[in-house]
């Protein structure tokens, strides 16, 4: 099925064009919300990493029970419920921003409700593309959904930067909360013309059981999840704390921050080209090892190295992040049984994000005791010793994807 096709499918086109716009603001949300936060009068990395693993934290304890509503209510529906919701938090945030005085009380209220939003997002987004593309092209539909949004993305970084150093963090926060909003009724639109929810009858508790025990019955599910939990601790202090950190004081603040997260952003849109293209036998052994290539983009930081290093680091990274944006969800798609998948997807999200907010809790202490430098060290040698941890068992070597035979 090539693109064009793709686009023919009914209210996909829609579909995209949400994810388009809300990944433009995505785009631009760390760039602001950083440098933002680091320029308040009581701004520290302390406070900037407290305020964004409390967005962590409140999703992961809504995470589990997201992916039963969402099977119970409609993936779509509560898909655009959440966006629509989460942009309300987000106007609030940016107009105090905008005013030039944010209490901090307020920042951890917003991204506490912006973390309950994405703890019913995600698992309800995760079973919209298998309600709209037909099983054989699901791969090639995730990695195109990937190289459209993340497009946004770098216009959304590059845009963010720009608009961060010329006005101010506030309006970058604006346009984020905006595209949101305009996300969320392009996905309510067509909320209740597609059959993308769970006929169980059970109660809640128990299709919250079901889903845990199906979850737990893929080893290699909960060995890649359980690996980069920890991977995504050392990513959360290094990437989203102590990388703004560097640029501010090593280079031009939130405009060289800005081309790395640019860079990063054009390596997830070639991921997206190549994941249309690839078909690894064994997905997970090819994909674990190349998670290496995030432990360089962290060493790339160490003395640091010249910004335009760091961005070709962090542009390879890209490339490997989205293999695994369209590789995964493919994997777990063709997998796990259609009536359970948002469930599991739920204890997946939950899972990869269990120790975000220790990573990001624990960048500012962390930082202060081993300074920037043995700080991203750490971050670097922790993802080399989770890969080799991940590939020494045998389910992850061995899994391979579904074939198109086995499908039909």
């Amino acid at each position: 099925m090539q693109v064009r096709e793709l686009l023919r499918l009914k209210y996909l086109k829609r579909y995209y064009a949400g994810r388009f716009i809300s990944n433009f603001g995505n785009g631009m949300s760390p760039v602001a919300l950083a440098f933002g936060i680091l320029h308040l009068k009581n701004g520290s990395p302390t406070i900037l990493g407290w305020v964004l693993g409390s967005a962590t934290l409140s999703m992961l304890v809504v995470a589990p029970f997201g992916g039963v509503i969402a099977d119970k209510f409609g993936r779509v529906r509560m898909a655009g419920i959440a966006d629509t919701w989460g942009s309300l938090g987000l106007f609030v945030q940016a107009a105090y921003f905008i005013h030039g005085s944010v209490p901090i009380w307020l920042m951890f209220v917003v991204n506490i409700n912006f973390g309950f939003m994405w703890g019913i997002f995600w698992p309800a987004n995760s079973g919209i593309t298998p309600a709209l593309v037909p099983e054989e092209h699901l791969q090639k539909a995730n990695a195109f959904s990937n190289l459209f949004t993340n497009t946004s993305m770098i216009m959304g970084a590059a845009t963010g930067g720009f608009l961060v150093a010329q006005f101010g963090a506030g309006w970058a926060l604006l346009i984020d909360a905006s595209t949101f909003l305009i996300s969320g009724i392009l996905v309510l639109s067509f909320s209740n013309k597609v059959h993308a929810r769970s006929d169980s009858e059970e109660p809640m508790l128990d299709d919250l059981k079901d889903g845990w025990r199906e979850f737990l019955s893929y080893k290699w599910i909960v060995v890649e999840v359980a690996g980069f939990s920890i991977i995504v601790m050392a990513w959360a202090w290094g990437e989203n704390v102590l990388g703004p950190l560097i640029a501010l004081k090593h280079f031009n603040g939130a405009k060289s921050w800005s081309l790395v997260l640019t860079l990063e952003s054009i390596g997830l849109v070639i991921g997206s080209i190549i994941g249309m293209r690839v078909n690894f036998k064994y997905p997970m052994r090819t994909l674990t090892l190349l998670t290496l290539f995030f432990a360089l983009y962290m060493y790339s930081m160490v003395a640091p190295q010249p910004i335009w290093l760091i961005a070709i680091s962090a542009f390879i990274w890209g490339i490997v992040l989205d293999l695994w944006a369209s590789i995964w969800p493919t994997a777990l798609q063709r997998t796990v049984p259609r009536e359970t998948l948002s469930r599991i997807s739920s204890f997946d999200a939950m899972g990869s994000l269990l120790l975000r907010p220790v990573g990001l809790a624990i960048a500012g202490p962390i930082s202060s005791w081993l300074g920037i430098p043995r700080a991203m060290e750490l971050a670097a040698g922790i993802t080399v010793v989770m890969v080799i941890v991940m590939l020494a068992v045998p389910e992850v070597r061995r899994m391979e994807m579904p074939s198109q035979e086995t499908l039909n």
